[in-house]
């Protein structure tokens, strides 16, 4: 019987796996991958990348991508298309839903032609007056309801792509105000106005694949730990907010958390979430990752295997037309 991926998402170096990565890697057998700009230079080198990855590893692996669109898109001008911010398309659309359900389905179309199948993408976060500028037009929408369709949206048209979403960033991260790359945020919101506001968009989108934890804390819920390592966080994520999918967390090495990274994945994982993502490609920490990181679940492998099966062919769609409609959906060019 075939042993299951470790539960853990590694990046890589650069633009290639060197003898080293490929040594390492072969013996780890993370669950997947993660590109970043620092690997990407051309659409045939990107190929070949992405081929290498599965190549090493034996497996039809996924392979995940920040492609927001705007100021969070790893592959770009002059080889894929550059994008509005998301919160600046919504206010300029004149039909904001319509118009990210296009976006989803272009950038698909470019991601799949990379051997990418995995968007780590769309984001329910809802923008608010102190929401951190790294955060702000990032974000859908100002209100649950637009927030809600975008990202419904935004999903199915990655999906129609051939392209697996993650919903991003459970279970809100709009009412923090520092960045979490770099600090702990706290949120001190009642819990009553968070099952309202934020809670209540992820609420919405919790049939969605796959998931992405936030690394804040939420001080009317669990003033101890960011939700990533709060087991009290995480039950709320699965029972309340019902998100069943895979859930991984956000990038372990980001500031906010503290400790070694081995020590911050155990946490993660004992927690509850199902995946530790490591994005930086230091091979020294992952090293120390793959050490702290056992095998899958048979829980998270059921929801892991579930997420995977949605991976299909593109719907054909015409994407000249496409790029067309959305071009009559925006109020500015």
């Amino acid at each position: 019987m075939t042993q299951a991926p470790r539960a853990v998402i590694f990046g890589c170096a650069g633009t290639r796996l060197d003898a080293q990565e490929q040594r390492f890697l072969a013996r780890a057998q993370p669950w997947g991958a993660i590109l970043f700009a620092r690997n990407i230079e051309t659409p045939a080198q990107l190929v070949a990348l992405t081929s290498q990855w599965r190549d090493v590893l034996g497996r039809d692996i996924p392979i995940l991508i920040d492609q927001e669109g705007g100021r969070v898109q790893r592959m770009r001008a002059p080889h894929w298309r550059d994008w509005l911010p998301a919160l600046d398309q919504s206010l300029h659309s004149t039909a904001p839903a319509r118009a990210m359900y296009l976006r989803g389905r272009l950038i698909a179309a470019e991601l799949h032609a990379a051997g990418i199948d995995v968007n780590c993408a769309p984001l329910a976060d809802i923008a608010c007056a102190q929401t951190h500028a790294i955060l702000r037009n990032r974000c859908y929408g100002l209100d649950v309801d637009i927030v809600v369709a975008c990202a419904r949206a935004m999903a199915n048209g990655l999906l129609a792509g051939g392209v697996l979403p993650v919903l991003k960033h459970i279970p809100g991260h709009g009412r923090a105000d520092m960045d979490s790359h770099l600090a702990l945020p706290v949120v001190d919101t009642p819990l009553q106005e968070l099952n309202r506001t934020d809670f209540a968009a992820f609420r919405a989108l919790a049939d969605l694949p796959m998931g992405m934890s936030a690394h804040l804390v939420f001080s009317d819920i669990d003033p101890d730990f960011p939700a990533t390592t709060s087991r009290r966080m995480i039950e709320l994520i699965r029972s309340e907010i019902g998100f069943s999918g895979l859930l991984m967390s956000d990038d372990i090495s980001m500031q906010a958390l503290d400790g070694p990274v081995a020590a911050r994945a155990q946490a993660a994982l004992g927690a509850g979430c199902d995946i530790v993502l490591h994005c930086n490609g230091n091979l020294d920490e992952m090293h120390a990752l793959a050490d702290a990181c056992p095998p899958l679940t048979a829980a998270a492998q059921d929801r892991a295997n579930h997420a995977l099966a949605l991976r299909s062919a593109p719907d054909g769609a015409d994407l000249v037309a496409a790029q067309a409609e959305y071009g009559t959906l925006m109020r500015v060019a």
